[in-house]
């Protein structure tokens, strides 16, 4: 979707406050003119929706009205003065006038004084256009100001340029508080406050002296909100004012934010959340809005790479030489180790179009299954659990669903950080009356947050989720808190009787398991009674569930709950995945998994398997092939040898890091597909350069199930996007695909998925975006799933026994490590220190109790050693509360820090989900690096003088 730009569009309409809901319709007159609105629009929307456009400076239809800037004054019959048209509701038999003299002098006078409190350049500043005051001067006829301009107020106050994405200019500041209620309002984080009174009067970050010292998480909710050049983006400075805008899809966390790409040429200027964004309703984080400089970065690669040892030298070939030599070393290693031998890994960075691809090239080019996806490291236990309880793999509900939430129950997930724009939603709900319970070994901001904080904490053990849900259904269960009629309506007999009969036994009560897991028996009970009494009530949980060892069984210990509670199938309620990466959802669905075609079904079903024959017209083996763990003990072994890995950097994200990069070394060819040299391609011999979500077509799939595309907006640097790339290494291994464009890739999974059945690049355009199942029953999407049945038909109770971690504390391994994410950085970091975003977080750090710095004499930021059974690595430490005594937390998203180093092999017992969240370790005061690092130091020196050798070869020959 394409437009040509509206310099207005992202800072308001000239609609005012929304009206709310309402089937009472008001009959009134406008400047003569009838019109009827629903009971409760604002007077100036109802002018708008006449097409008559009331000048405003403080209304923005992203805000409550606020009535300030008096600009947006009416004459109403019968009424006195001249009342603001934003706060003033309609009524029936009002008379309206927006336009007379008298109010047309009222607001010259009003802008007048406005701008006698401005710098001198106002009306030929270089916002070119993209301020409302500027816009609004010119609406009501200001040309000349009679009353001088007064240097001593905030005029003379210094410009803040500390943030790296925007400045701030109190100069140009008419205190509107615009940004300070967006900030309240819109973000949740009340960041911004007006100090001073009168003239003196001005904005000021809270909680520090700056915008990049204060509490700004740089959502750029103010920005938007600025209808001056107060906040004005630094790129709209550098590159000018944008010419087009593209819409599409934010490829950072699952929330799947709608964004506006807008372009000077081919140069993107600027990201703009888009008001119609179906997930993010025109919010967005500090990454989607603002950390897009990855994609234009001097690291990019751009020209495939080719070297038959790890020690030679990279050189650079044509795309033709690179995809033939690929496919020339596949088919050469599958002759002398047989067809399963080599294999896939997709992306969930990647498109749907890519994924599918990916797993279609495997199972026909290869001709085996051994294809996976790094959703086997975050949610595969999702996969498993919900298909075994509720008979799908996603999660129920739309974001939106929160804002009918009662209680919200939010367990190993750290929204704020992880999630964002989901986050600051919930938080609205928060503050609007809604309860919340959060279970996590670390104290998150939902904790602690001054507007939206926790009811309960339950601040357990890592390891020991089973634990807690079991005792949380106890006390359901024990206490007649049981919601029968829908169990007895919606579920399975049996299974419930036998998981009734096993909640209830002693070995369960939060007098057993409450000491286990270290939280009092009183503080779960009270968490179970609030969720099963509290009205509607929601779970959301992230990757502190899924990546345990029982990850499985405490995703269908979650289901458990909310079947015995009947918070399923409305508004407000729910099972809520929140999936970690943009495309980790779309990927599962696509059939990235070695036991499952694309839309969950399995490998073995003979009648599925038939489909996909006909369709692809090859013979699929109809046994499972390897997961990623697997493909590695197979490499180890000497049966795996060559790998296929396109978006993924396994070597810094797997577990286990010097396990993987063992078994990548005991590979013949390894091929990695990505925007950036990563950590895997230390270990590659074809490099295949990847396209950003800027330079492709497609669409994402976020944590809702929401479907929606990814559109081009600058051609491909590479030459060829990630889709493309897959055809040419296909094409050359002898399985014909002749895609010209990937819509054709999407008719091709609609046609073999039947929740995608109705999907087309025509209706996502048509509707904006889609939620799956998408089929001849829900042409339109399904927001909220299970309604009326399960999509297993009957619900399943698991039975779900605590079976504790192997990884132990002991003597010589005292301490229990976490991971976890941090807003300002994304995954492995690869595209978000490549920009400004290392402002807020520059290196992993290890947080650490108090009381266990002290007795080991650390002291806040000294070198740590972390030895665990795997490995050891040195990280700065950060002592802090945060963490509970025998605790300690760290983040991985830089590749230097190693935290996957110590992580151990240890998985779900499933689904083979790494255990990332329970590493039994030691901290010591150390005063250099780790082995490991040292060798990670040398080996890195050593790839950048080889690139930068081949960057001063590239820049002579150029001059000659």
């Amino acid at each position: 979707m394409i437009n040509v730009f509206d310099p207005a569009s992202d800072k308001s309409s000239d609609l005012g406050t929304p009206a709310r809901d309402s089937d009472v319709q008001i009959s009134l007159s406008i400047d003569g003119r009838a019109v009827s609105v629903p009971a409760g629009t604002s007077v100036m929307r109802a002018a708008a929706m006449l097409g008559t456009s009331i000048p405003k400076l403080c209304a923005t239809d992203s805000l409550e009205a606020f009535g300030s800037c008096r600009m947006c004054m009416v004459e109403i019959e019968g009424m006195r003065g001249y009342p603001a048209s934003c706060t003033t509701p309609v009524s029936e038999g009002m008379v309206v006038r927006t336009e007379t003299p008298r109010l047309a002098g009222l607001r010259r006078n009003v802008m007048e004084l406005y701008i006698s409190d401005h710098p001198l350049d106002c009306l030929t500043c270089s916002a070119n256009g993209n301020c409302e005051l500027q816009t609004v001067a010119g609406q009501v006829g200001l040309r000349e100001v009679r009353y001088g301009y007064d240097g001593a107020n905030h005029l003379a106050e210094k410009k803040d340029v500390s943030n790296p994405y925007f400045d701030y200019e109190p100069s140009k500041c008419i205190v509107c508080s615009r940004c300070v209620r967006a900030c309240e309002d819109i973000q949740g984080t009340f960041a911004l406050t007006i100090t001073g009174r009168g003239f003196e009067s001005r904005v000021a970050a809270a909680g520090g002296d700056n915008f990049l010292a204060s509490e700004c998480v740089s959502c750029g909710a103010c920005v938007q909100a600025c209808p001056t050049a107060t906040l004005t983006e630094k790129s709209l400075v550098q590159l000018g004012q944008p010419e087009r805008s593209v819409i599409t899809t934010c490829a950072y966390c699952g929330v799947g934010c709608s964004f506006r790409a807008e372009m000077k040429g081919d140069q993107l200027v600027r990201m703009v959340p888009d008001k119609n964004g179906g997930a993010n309703h025109g919010h967005a984080c500090v990454k989607g809005r603002f950390a897009w400089g990855y994609a234009t970065h001097p690291d990019r690669i751009t020209k495939p790479m080719i070297r038959k040892r790890l020690e030679d030298p990279w050189q650079e070939v044509s795309w033709d030489e690179a995809v033939t030599y690929a496919a020339s070393e596949f088919r050469r290693i599958q002759l002398k180790y047989g067809r399963d031998s080599i294999g896939g890994i997709t992306s969930s960075r990647c498109t749907n179009e890519e994924a599918y691809l990916v797993q279609k090239l495997v199972r026909t080019a290869f001709g085996n299954n051994n294809v996976d996806t790094c959703a086997r490291v975050c949610h595969s236990p999702t996969g498993y659990g919900l298909k075994q309880t509720l008979g799908e793999s996603a999660g129920t509900q739309s974001f939106d669903s929160v804002m009918q939430a009662d209680v919200v129950l939010v367990i190993g997930a750290n929204p704020t950080d992880a999630h964002p724009v989901f986050g600051s939603q919930l938080k609205r709900r928060l503050r609007q009356g809604a309860r919340l319970i959060v279970i996590d070994p670390r104290r998150i901001d939902l904790v602690d947050s001054p507007h939206a904080r926790a009811e309960l904490h339950l601040q357990l053990r890592p390891g020991t989720n089973v634990a807690m849900l079991n005792a949380l259904a106890h006390v359901i269960v024990s206490e007649g808190l049981l919601a029968q009629r829908f169990i007895d309506a919606r579920c399975e007999t049996e299974d419930f009787a036998r998981w009734r009969d096993f909640v209830s036994l002693a070995e369960n009560a939060p007098e057993v398991l409450g000491p286990v897991c270290g939280v009092p028996a009183e503080q779960i009970r009270a968490a179970a009674r609030l969720y099963a009494t509290g009205g509607n009530a929601a779970i959301y949980y992230g990757l502190g569930v899924t990546e345990h060892s029982q990850g499985s069984t405490a995703v269908m210990g979650i289901a458990n709950l909310a079947m015995a509670t009947g918070n399923i199938g409305r508004e407000g309620v729910g099972v809520n995945p929140l999936r970690g990466q943009n495309n980790v959802q779309g990927s599962c669905d696509m059939g990235s998994f070695p036991h499952e075609l694309p839309g969950y079904r399995h490998i073995s079903n003979e009648h599925v398997r038939a489909e996909f024959e006909r369709a692809w017209g090859v013979t699929l083996q109809p046994d499972p092939g390897l997961r990623i763990p697997n493909m590695f003990e197979a490499a180890l072994d000497g049966s795996f040898k060559a790998l296929y890995c396109q978006g993924e950097d396994i070597a810094q994200s797997d577990p286990n890091t010097q396990h993987v990069t063992a078994a990548l070394l005991a590979m013949e060819c390894v091929v990695v597909q990505d925007i950036f040299l990563n950590e895997t391609a230390k270990f590659a011999h074809v490099f295949l350069p990847g396209s950003s979500f800027l330079e492709k077509d497609g669409t994402f799939t976020n944590a809702e199930r929401r479907i929606s595309r990814v559109r081009k907006v600058m051609e491909p640097l590479a030459g060829k996007a990630d889709w493309e790339a897959t055809i040419a290494l296909a094409n050359a291994l002898g399985y014909p695909m002749n895609y010209r464009h990937p819509s054709e890739i999407m008719d091709e999974i609609a046609r073999l998925t039947p929740t995608f059945r109705r999907v087309s690049y025509a209706d996502i355009d048509r509707h904006g975006s889609l939620q799956w199942p998408c089929n001849d029953t829900a042409p339109d999407g399904t927001p909220t799933m299970h309604i009326d049945q399960f999509v297993r038909g009957k619900g399943r109770f698991m039975l779900t026994g605590y079976v504790p971690t192997d990884e132990k504390v002991n003597n010589r391994y005292p301490l229990l490590l976490t991971t976890g994410r941090i807003l300002s950085q994304y995954n492995v970091g690869a595209q978000t220190r490549r920009t400004a975003n290392v402002a807020w977080h520059d290196a992993d750090r290890l947080e650490i109790h108090p009381t266990d710095a002290e007795s080991r004499g650390i002291q806040d930021g000294d070198w740590v050693g972390i030895g665990s059974r795997a490995g050891q690595t040195v990280l700065r430490a950060k002592v802090s509360a945060r963490v509970a005594p025998g605790v300690v937390y760290t983040t991985f998203h830089f590749p230097e820090s190693g935290a996957n180093v110590i992580t151990t092999d240890n998985s779900d017992w499933a689904t083979n989900c790494p255990e990332y969240k329970v590493t039994a370790v030691e901290v010591v005061k150390v005063f250099q690096p780790s082995q490991w690092q040292k060798r990670y130091q040398d080996f890195s020196d050593e790839q950048r003088r080889l690139l930068q050798e081949r960057r001063t070869a590239e820049q002579a020959e150029v001059r000659r």
